[in-house]
């Protein structure tokens, strides 16, 4: 898997990232671009604001059983996945603002690098190594970039 970390593939991301339009198509799904950018936005909006709220014990407890590994690891998600409802984006939302968050997201991670995440804790999984935050930022940004065709 690509590290997310390391300044050329976060460009190779913003480059992919740069490729969209506001009338790209997904090659599955329902979402469209501007929801899909503000989808792939709350996986660092938990890793850096309090926006989204904890989940109770049990909760965790069921996520770091039932549900870690799957996001960890390096295996890519299947197409039309379940996703949490954290992640759901109903609404439309605007381009240009949320591929601007998107890519502001990926130059803090670059920013801040691996001493960063080694040990951070994960709202839904607790602490986590620096390689499993990137398995769960890039292969979550590469499975949508993907979906939508870049």
């Amino acid at each position: 898997m690509k590290n997310i970390f390391h300044p050329q593939i976060v460009q190779e991301l913003i480059d992919r990232i740069n490729e969209l339009t506001p009338e790209t198509t997904p090659r599955w799904g329902i979402m469209r671009v501007d929801q899909m950018m503000a989808h792939c936005c709350v996986a660092y909006e938990m890793a850096y604001t309090d926006k989204h709220p904890k989940p109770n014990p049990f909760m965790r407890f069921l996520l770091k059983a039932f549900v870690k590994n799957g996001v960890v690891n390096d295996k890519p998600y299947p197409k039309n996945s379940r996703t949490a409802p954290a992640f759901i984006i109903a609404e439309r939302r605007d381009f240009e603002t949320e591929k601007a968050r998107l890519i502001g997201f990926l130059e803090k991670t670059r920013d801040l690098g691996i001493p960063y995440f080694g040990g951070k804790e994960s709202l839904s999984f607790g602490p986590l190594t620096a390689e499993e935050w990137n398995a769960l930022f890039y292969k979550h940004l590469d499975h949508h970039l993907t979906q939508f065709g870049v």
